[in-house]
């Protein structure tokens, strides 16, 4: 039986949590190999490699806040994998909730830092080995709705998304010539664990809005990755592909 992926080596970051676990495992069900990047929850992580099982899956742990550790963990998942690297998934990231007012140029940095600078790092380095191996790769970064429509406290997170979706627009330009489509994922708010319970006035307005009535899983984003980093977007990059369950598509007026 044939995969999508069969064949393929691929970094997800972030995988420790919700929707990188879901990457990862998805990723893995089509036939890649999957190196799992986590910062300190390496319990977890190791944890997904165990459930993808047949040794299809390693652990990689660093701080993306430093490029010379985006650069080694991007090495490291390479050697650790057969030599060679063909997908990346930069979804880490971090979603702190701070008002713009008295916001300090230092919280703006950890958050910028986190989850730009490590997708032009990662990104750069995951190039750099896709180049030489001359048969190109994919680079997938998950953006947010949040691009386009900012929320309140989340000045830092939506800049730094936005320039994500940029990044993606240019890097896909800069690299498409050596064969390697760069696209994002932008999605909406994702379930997870306890939060009806913790924000129950947001859930209940989300699944108003939404034209589809609920909100998204983190299998909905990894269904978005596998299309994208899949033969199946052969001719796709540049593209930023809302996972919003048609929320962007409803009126604000």
């Amino acid at each position: 039986m044939t995969h999508l992926l069969d064949g393929q080596t691929a970094l997800v970051t972030g995988a420790s949590g919700g929707i990188g676990r879901a990457i990862a495992r998805r990723l893995a069900a089509e036939g890649a190999a999957v190196a799992l990047h986590c910062r300190t929850a390496v319990a977890a992580a190791r944890e997904t490699a165990a459930a993808i099982g047949d040794g299809r899956a390693i652990v990689v742990q660093g701080d993306l806040g430093d490029e010379r550790t985006c650069h080694r963990v991007v090495r490291e998942a390479a050697d650790r994998c057969g030599g060679r690297l063909t997908a990346l998934v930069n979804n880490a990231a971090v979603q702190p909730v701070q008002p713009l007012p008295g916001m300090t140029a230092a919280d703006w940095r950890a958050v910028v830092d986190t989850n730009l600078t490590s997708v032009f790092a990662c990104t750069q380095a995951a190039a750099e080995l896709m180049r030489a191996q001359s048969a190109g790769g994919t680079i997938t970064h998950i953006a947010s709705i949040e691009a386009t429509h900012p929320a309140p406290g989340h000045a830092h997170y939506s800049a730094a998304k936005a320039a994500v979706v940029m990044h993606a627009r240019a890097a896909a330009l800069e690299y498409g010539p050596f064969g390697i489509r760069v696209n994002t994922v932008s999605p909406g708010l994702i379930d997870r664990e306890g939060l009806s319970e913790s924000w129950p006035e947001g859930v209940r307005r989300w699944q108003e809005a939404a034209p589809t009535g609920r909100l998204g899983s983190p299998e909905d984003v990894a269904n978005a990755v596998l299309f994208l980093t899949s033969p199946l977007a052969s001719w796709i990059t540049g593209h930023d592909l809302v996972v919003d369950g048609g929320v962007s598509a409803r009126p604000t007026w």
